[in-house]
């Protein structure tokens, strides 16, 4: 890595706008949920490309793939980036738990001597960390205009070009069909280790007919509770978060009910499984739970949804997620020895 040597008593390093084989991997595992607790980079003052005393600086969190996606779109541009320790949290998250916040900005600005590195006295801030950052105590403390950028990272450009003024657009959040569908492998994989922990209990209790442990014919018994559970995980983790604001209430959780009931009820109407009617009754309920309880995960993700609304859905939907799992668990089981 490079650096630029002489502005402050550190070397300051240079990063480049190219995301390089690693950098993509890291974006890719991350986004599969894999070290995405400890997907950072070291807090402190980066440069991209050749910037001086009139570049501008720019504001992110520690979590790489905020800094990954920020100087990527600064292709063509000579700029500061000074990153805030946000605890490996993104921007818009640090925000509201508090770490990308007024207090780290402040920090940050006079342990990396902002006002000796620009002659201007302006920092650029990404709206959606705005929450957690007041202007008038950066400026107070430090000097600095807070200057609140585009929502999205590839407005940059045109933000900075037309003198820090941001139109309707860049200021709107949008949550498109794009924005969900990346979200979807996180969910999917997060969720995965209880789900295959449950399989491989139903598989357990698969080997039992008429109270009679029998190994062999397991598949016969378990095939079923395997493709209607599984099925009900992707309604929950995949199918209800892509197709999010066509489905009726802005509960997730409900949500997730609605396309769980729909999904039993094609199975009912195709008669595609030969089962009893307790087992259909146990995975009615079992159902449910899961697409219900996935579903409603989803919001931590979304833009939907706020802090409070969260807790009181949560409040709600937990307690009957695990009676209607119980419930339908305990049908099912006890379908496995009479």
């Amino acid at each position: 890595m490079s650096y630029i040597i002489g502005h402050t008593n550190n070397n300051i390093p240079i990063v480049t706008t190219n995301l390089n084989f690693l950098d993509l991997l890291g974006n890719v595992k991350v986004r599969c949920s894999i070290f995405r607790n400890n997907y950072k980079v070291k807090p402190g003052l980066y440069a991209v490309g050749t910037p001086d005393k009139n570049s501008d600086v720019l504001v992110t969190a520690n979590y790489k793939l905020s800094f990954d996606h920020l100087r990527k779109n600064l292709i063509g541009i000579n700029a500061w980036i000074l990153v805030l320790d946000t605890k490996g949290i993104n921007v818009w998250c640090a925000a509201g738990k508090g770490t990308f916040g007024t207090k780290e900005l402040i920090s940050k600005i006079q342990e990396f001597l902002i006002d000796k590195i620009v002659e201007h006295k302006r920092i650029i801030v990404p709206q959606l960390g705005a929450v957690g950052v007041s202007a008038h105590e950066v400026k107070n403390a430090t000097g600095f205009n807070v200057k609140y950028g585009p929502v999205r990272a590839t407005d940059l450009k045109a933000f900075l070009s037309n003198s820090y003024r941001a139109d309707k657009k860049m200021r709107t959040v949008f949550f498109s069909f794009k924005d969900r569908l990346i979200l979807t492998p996180i969910e999917f994989i997060g969720h995965l280790n209880y789900f295959i922990f449950l399989l491989a209990i139903v598989f357990i209790l698969s080997c039992f007919k008429n109270a009679t442990f029998n190994v062999d014919n397991a598949w016969n018994y378990f095939y079923v509770p395997f493709i209607s559970l599984t099925a009900s995980y992707i309604i929950g983790t995949i199918i209800t978060p892509v197709l999010l604001p066509f489905i009726p209430t802005k509960n997730f959780s409900f949500k997730g009910i609605i396309l769980a009931l729909i999904f039993s009820v094609i199975l009912l109407v195709l008669n595609v499984i030969n089962i009893s009617v307790l087992e259909i009754i146990s995975f009615f309920f079992l159902n449910i739970a899961i697409a219900s309880f996935t579903a409603m995960n989803f919001t931590g993700a979304s833009t939907f949804t706020s802090l409070s609304g969260v807790k009181k859905e949560m409040e709600i939907a937990i307690p009957v997620q695990i009676i209607l799992f119980v419930v339908g668990f305990v049908i099912w089981t006890v379908t496995r020895f009479i």
